[in-house]
């Protein structure tokens, strides 16, 4: 264990990921085992994501699936990362995190995003289009209104009078928006490690304390992958580079394909230069690269959490992956068993 780590909570946003040759329904079922793996394993929290009408992405319906890992958990934090706000009334939203709060009291968290569909079908099907994000402000005091006293007259029963942890999921901009409205922030290096860093610095110095949040809280968001060599470590990451490769090339995310097909490959210049691109940034190695990798990045960014959303096509690597990581994180001891008080607080 190194000498960040333990003052830094870590935690799991899963995808539902779909590998070639699984069905959505069997990647959503994947994801709710998941939640209960990472809760025996000592992890703070278990998030979950929204996506429409994409192959490789079962999470379409972010609060309801929120629901089932709840269920099949008992301690562990359960959250979305997240609910993209522009696609949704505030009122909805605000019921929907309030009937989870109620059936699982101190473990619902509500991280929000301003992204709208991937595509103008998508967002059509929706009701809604780009412009809907620029909304995000007015969308999200709406939301937060209902959980304090209603608005106009209307009230958001049964969120009104309770307090679901409020994210909200940045890059860039984000931060400030963060900052006024004192709010956790959730942030990934999508433009790099310097203008993250600089985005966290802003967002600490811009900070107003409100009743949603006394003081600055980070979650910085990665992907991190263990295995028994780099080189092992380095393959696991493919699948998603790939994904990622295809879906700006021909505008669709499609399911993942094993390593070994990728490597085979002929990828037009485009392609292989976005793929490389994917394929930095990650924190990859064994458990002891790992530890060092994670300690230079907490020491960097000062996070207050860290946030893994790791994919692969080998679904048993990546388990294993995330039971390695928590053992090198502390949550874990030698013999696999949990820490008495992992996962609480």
């Amino acid at each position: 264990m190194t000498s960040a780590l333990p003052s830094v909570r870590l935690s799991i946003l899963d995808r539902s990921r779909v590998r070639r040759g699984q069905s959505h329904p069997s990647a959503l079922r994947e994801t709710v085992e998941f939640a209960r793996l990472a809760e025996e394993w000592g992890y703070h929290r278990f998030w979950v994501s929204e996506h429409h009408s994409v192959p490789g992405v079962a999470g379409s319906a972010p609060t309801v699936l929120a629901a089932a890992a709840a269920a099949a958990t008992e301690r562990i934090r359960i959250g979305t990362g997240g609910v993209m706000l522009p696609n949704h009334q505030p009122l909805i939203v605000a019921e929907q995190f309030g009937v989870l709060e109620s059936l699982y009291p101190g473990r619902i968290d509500m991280g929000l995003g301003r992204s709208v569909g991937f595509t103008d079908g998508v967002r059509r099907a929706l009701g809604h289009d780009k412009r809907a994000a620029e909304d995000f402000d007015a969308q999200l005091t709406e939301l937060l209104d209902y959980f304090d006293h209603g608005r106009d007259g209307v009230h958001g029963w049964p969120a009104e009078g309770l307090r679901v942890q409020a994210f909200v999921l940045a890059t860039g901009s984000g931060a400030q928006r963060a900052a006024r409205f004192g709010l956790p922030l959730v942030i990934a290096a999508v433009g790099g490690q310097d203008r993250m860093i600089e985005a966290i610095e802003r967002y600490r110095a811009e900070f107003t304390a409100t009743a949603w949040g006394a003081e600055p809280y980070v979650v910085v968001s990665g992907s991190v992958v263990i295995a028994d060599t780099a080189e092992q470590a380095h393959r696991l990451l493919l699948p998603e580079a790939w994904s990622n490769a295809y879906s700006r090339t021909r505008g669709e995310f499609p399911t993942l394909l094993p390593p070994a097909e990728i490597e085979a490959l002929t990828m037009t210049d485009r392609e292989r230069r976005i793929f490389e691109e994917s394929l930095r940034g990650h924190l990859h190695g064994t458990e002891d690269e790992v530890a060092e990798q994670l300690e230079r990045w907490v020491t960097s960014t000062g996070a207050d959490e860290i946030l893994v959303h790791t994919s692969t096509y080998d679904r048993a690597a990546r388990l294993e992956s995330h039971r390695r990581l928590a053992r090198v994180a502390g949550l874990l001891d030698a013999a696999g068993a949990g820490r008495a008080d992992a996962g609480r607080g």
